[in-house]
């Protein structure tokens, strides 16, 4: 009977140890779910006697299990989120960029994260210690915990990567449509329209050629039916983009609505010194641009044109050397 080796010996500790840990929090996650459905059933329940409906529900109308099932696993992500398990897997940072995502609900986007989180960073280490055998036994692949460290470490951050990624293309895009949003709301300004109008027309009309903005002013337009101020239905608007020129509009939509006055010069400012950043912008992009080609252009061009150009001297020299060495 052959004797274990120590690499073996230790894959088989780790495999061991993903599986309790695996079987714990699948455990618990059971429990909590079951918790999390039994306050839903209860919460539906108030909700009911409160709206004067019976409690009891009819058979035929019983909500499906898919959406049962996944309102309540954003149940138990949301109470995990709110607890202090929440606040030990989520830090501040993480809940603000969820929140700059663009997601309308975020603390169901909030909890996904947190499930995503759970579920890769306990999944993932098990399938690379497990799948040790098709890696082979050189390099990394024979050091079992730091596969399983590096697993844990990729499953972590992988849900924060794609909501990073996410938010970076929305503030790109909100950048490019800022200036067609300034100039429609000229537009319909300067034909007699209010605010709230104004507003309106862009998220109705314009929604295909601007889809960031037109989606956040139509939850701020929401939130002001709502009965919030226009300041306060502007602020997602205003500081999720790390933009400095739609702060201002916000901040100039906002006092127009409390003061009055007229917003078509201003706008018109705002519209110009746009344009002329956008060409500074573009400036600097060709300029980038011209760097790189030179390097490309060297790369390529340069030995075809020292072929087309030298190319019969060289020839020639060589037919030369093969006669005299004949």
């Amino acid at each position: 009977m052959h004797a274990l080796s120590p690499s073996l010996l230790i894959s088989l500790a780790v495999g061991v140890l993903a599986l309790v840990l695996l079987l714990v929090g699948g455990a618990w996650l059971v429990l909590a779910w079951r918790q999390a459905r039994s306050g839903l059933a209860v919460d539906e329940a108030l909700a009911r006697r409160r709206a004067g409906a019976p409690v009891a529900e009819p058979k035929g109308q019983e909500p499906p299990a898919l959406g049962r099932s996944l309102d309540t696993l954003v149940r138990l992500g949301g109470n995990w989120a709110a607890g202090r398990f929440g606040m030990l897997l989520m830090a501040e940072e993480d809940r603000f960029l969820v929140e700059r995502a663009g997601y309308r609900s975020t603390t169901r986007a909030k909890a996904f994260f947190l499930m995503a989180r759970l579920a890769l960073a306990l999944l993932l280490p098990l399938v690379v210690v497990l799948g040790r055998p098709v890696l082979g036994t050189s390099g990394m692949a024979s050091h079992p915990v730091l596969l399983g460290f590096l697993g844990f470490g990729v499953g972590w951050m992988t849900p924060k990567w794609l909501i990073q990624r996410r938010v970076g293309r929305r503030m790109e895009s909100a950048g490019k449509e800022l200036p067609l949003f300034i100039d429609l709301l000229r537009l319909l300004q300067g034909v007699g329209l209010s605010v709230d109008q104004s507003l309106h027309i862009i998220v109705d009309e314009f929604h295909e050629v601007m889809p960031v903005l037109s989606q956040e002013l139509e939850w701020s337009l929401d939130m002001y039916a709502r009965g919030r101020t226009r300041e306060q239905s502007l602020a997602r608007l205003s500081n999720h983009f790390d933009n400095d020129d739609l702060a201002a509009i916000c901040r100039l939509l906002c006092q127009v609505e409390e003061q009055g006055g007229a917003v078509q010069e201003p706008l018109a400012r705002f519209s110009g010194r746009l344009r002329d950043q956008r060409k500074l912008d573009l400036k600097a992009q060709i300029g980038k641009l011209t760097v790189k080609m030179t390097g490309v252009m060297v790369l390529t061009l340069l030995p075809a044109l020292l072929i087309v150009t030298g190319g019969a001297g060289f020839v020639a020299i060589l037919r030369g050397l093969s006669r005299l060495s004949g």
